[in-house]
């Protein structure tokens, strides 16, 4: 009788193993589950599904595994700003740079444009970072403006005077510069290094059948009655785009939780990206040396000579200092960054719980009568549109094309509804809640107002708190901003063999 119930135990104990642990029924792969047929067999037609595709990380990005924290204020609000309300939320797998984009990264992006684009000369006028960001009216600071940007020293070093709006271009050329790199490497196109105007590589372009370029070899086609075919996205060849972060990806990057995580538990909340109260190492021979590049007090910017501590009178190189536990560097001081977001003072308490994000401004591609996607324009992009209330309106997730003033700005979340025509109530009405008509007081949030956050070379140590957050509008830019790009993982959570 014994012997029976171990028996039993063992294959009750075995089932456990195998459907407990997520294994389940193994998938089949090759042919269809609703209709029987096979994959990628010519015979019945050729309907390609591919199994395996290119899941590396793009260059110069790590893995940020996702998950549930607390997002905002972990100190005392010494500013008073409450603009920063502690609030659980999810936030999705995703990649993000290592290092801030340095200024070698944005030179290079600057002679492409200006080899590509010779016969638009705004293009890269309008790309070129604002190197007078840097004067001061009661400082000498004339060098930086004349060597800062261009000069070799300053390779590593983060880029600045970049406003959002240009870091956001930025992203896109990079997007296109290593998906072509992709196509490349996969044999399909060869090199061309004789792009000009329109006739560049621009991913959206290439897989809507606008941008043929240099074919080395195109990918075989299972459909009978082609032999071959360009590479769809479905092929799995192509990157996802890189990006801005959101406020919430940067501000769970930075702080790293990962590395305060046991069995399901946060044991620690942080103060910056490294654990403890305090901004020194306190640890073996580098103990007592800053963690950060930060101004230490007044009139103090890098310790005294001949014993400098933190070593920085400005900025310091991208890789300077310790990595947080994702190993990104510099995400307290040195510079801070832009993220993708719409400032407002409230935004924790009206955005989702899940992947938080506002400044959405949902667009649709321009289409000819018969449906076709318009021809490209004169750089070589898809040209796109906002979407129209008469499209949304039948849909339940949204009824408009621009959320970026949702809940806070648009006219359903004024208090006051006295002098309102119809019009006015079905338009957006940012300036009617943030006054600027002749006479009032003026507010400097709009819906061009995006986020800062992670400190500077000129910032005290309040600022180096991740959930401190602060804002510009998109069309400036100082000498203590810069920027990393990030990327959206679109495989499992852990990212590739999970």
């Amino acid at each position: 009788m014994n012997v029976k119930h171990n028996i039993f135990s063992l294959i009750l104990a075995g089932l456990l193993t195998v459907y407990g642990c997520g294994g389940g029924p193994k998938v089949d792969t090759n042919n269809s589950s609703t209709t029987g047929w096979a994959y990628n067999d010519p015979d019945n037609g050729g309907f390609e599904v591919k199994n395996e595709y290119y899941d590396q990380p793009g260059p110069g990005l790590v893995m940020i595994e996702g998950g549930s924290y607390t997002m905002g204020r972990t100190e005392q609000d010494v500013m008073y700003d409450w603009n920063s309300v502690p609030r659980r939320i999810t936030v999705s797998s995703f990649y993000l740079d290592q290092t801030e984009v340095r200024n070698v990264d944005y030179r290079e992006y600057l002679y492409w444009i200006s080899r590509v684009f010779v016969d638009y000369p705004a293009v890269y006028r309008n790309a070129l970072p604002d190197t007078l960001v840097w004067r001061s009216p009661l400082a000498y600071n004339e060098p930086y403006v004349e060597y800062y940007f261009r000069h070799p020293a300053y390779n590593q070093y983060p880029v600045v005077g970049v406003d959002w709006l240009q870091a956001n271009d930025y992203c896109i050329w990079r997007t296109d510069r290593v998906n072509e790199m992709r196509l490349i490497e996969e044999g399909v196109l060869d090199l061309d290094p004789n792009q000009v105007g329109r006739e560049n590589f621009n991913t959206e372009a290439y897989l809507a059948g606008q941008y043929e370029g240099l074919v080395k070899e195109n990918v075989p086609s299972l459909d009978p009655n082609v032999e071959s075919r360009r590479v769809k996205l479905e092929d799995g060849y192509l990157l996802p785009k890189y990006r801005l972060p959101t406020e919430a990806e940067w501000e769970f990057a930075a702080v790293a939780l990962v590395g305060n995580t046991y069995d399901e538990r946060i044991y620690e909340r942080r103060l910056y990206p490294w654990d403890g109260h305090n901004v020194r190492n306190p640890n073996g021979k580098d103990r007592g040396i800053m963690m950060a590049n930060f101004k230490r007090g007044r009139g103090d910017m890098m310790g005294t000579a001949g014993d400098l501590n933190d070593n920085g009178s400005i900025t310091v190189p991208v890789t300077s200092y310790w990595p947080n536990d994702y190993g990104l560097y510099c995400m307290a001081g040195n510079v801070n960054e832009w993220v993708q977001d719409v400032y407002r003072p409230l935004s924790h308490e009206d955005v989702s719980d899940f992947r938080p994000f506002r400044g959405n401004v949902f667009e649709t591609l321009l289409t000819n009568e018969d449906g076709s996607i318009m021809a490209k324009d004169s750089l070589g992009r898809l040209k796109k549109r906002e979407v129209t209330e008469e499209e949304a309106a039948t849909r339940y997730n949204y009824q408009k094309a621009d959320y970026r003033n949702y809940l806070d700005g648009d006219i359903t979340s004024r208090v006051d509804f006295e002098n309102q025509d119809e019009a006015t109530k079905g338009a957006t009405s940012t300036n009617e809640m943030y006054s600027k008509e002749e006479g009032d007081w003026a507010s400097m949030i709009t819906d061009k107002v995006r986020v800062y956050k992670g400190g500077s070379w000129r910032d005290r140590v309040y600022w180096l708190n991740p959930a401190t957050r602060r804002f510009l509008d998109q069309e400036e830019a100082r000498d203590d901003i810069g920027f990393r790009c990030a990327m959206t993982e679109i495989s499992s959570p852990k990212g590739k063999g999970y």
